[in-house]
């Protein structure tokens, strides 16, 4: 089975809400809330993916000092393995909007149980909402 490896966030704003993005029509999981991310590259770090996906998918920068490692998910759905990353970040520039006609939500994390979120992102949830 193949390992796809992919870095996730969580932007956490001010007063403590995550950011979620909801999976847009034609996506595997279509319709379902997850932290923003996406694919590591060959030849690319965890965290160099994260300051692209968020450029390209909420058009905010970033950099890796400002990425602090929170946890991994490791899941096993049916085409593959999901190995990811996950980082907390609470300081970047420019204003959050989805770029790729996502929707966005800014939760508390003692709210998220009331999205729907892929598999591997649900065991998240419990530690945001410890740490926040």
């Amino acid at each position: 089975m193949k390992t796809l490896l992919v870095s996730a966030v969580a932007l956490i704003d001010k007063d403590g809400r995550v950011l979620l993005a909801q999976r847009p029509e034609g996506k595997s999981m279509a319709g379902l809330w997850e932290f923003p991310g996406g694919k590591v590259e060959v030849d690319e770090t965890p965290e160099a993916a994260l300051i692209r996906e968020l450029q390209e998918e909420l058009g905010i920068d970033t950099w890796a000092s400002c990425l602090a490692p929170l946890t991994f998910a490791s899941h096993t759905y049916d085409e593959f393995h999901l190995l990811m990353p996950v980082f907390a970040c609470r300081k970047w520039d420019g204003i959050v909007s989805g770029k790729e006609g996502q929707k966005l939500a800014w939760v508390r994390p003692n709210q998220m149980r009331d999205y729907p979120m892929p598999p591997a992102d649900i065991p998240l949830i419990a530690m945001l909402r410890d740490l926040l």
